[in-house]
């Protein structure tokens, strides 16, 4: 379960001040809804995934003692 800031509030906020577990979550939702989503959503979809990869994707180069190799969100 997402336990994080709301997309009401995250829309007022540039991409860049997200974190990555925000971008995580809310990029796999829009996944889902791809098909059903309007322009604006799309656009909206394709910031976070920009930011994303701006950002290096979405797997870490190494795992570490309390983190693994991709981002959980939940």
């Amino acid at each position: 379960m997402y336990v994080g800031r709301d997309f009401t509030e995250l829309s007022m906020l540039p991409k860049s001040e997200w974190t990555e577990k925000e971008l995580a979550y809310f990029h796999h939702s829009l996944q889902q809804m791809v098909p059903y989503l309007n322009s604006e959503g799309v656009t909206i979809h394709n910031e976070i995934v920009v930011e994303l990869m701006d950002r290096g994707g979405l797997t870490h180069t190494e795992a570490t003692w309390t983190s693994g190799t991709r981002i959980h969100f939940d």
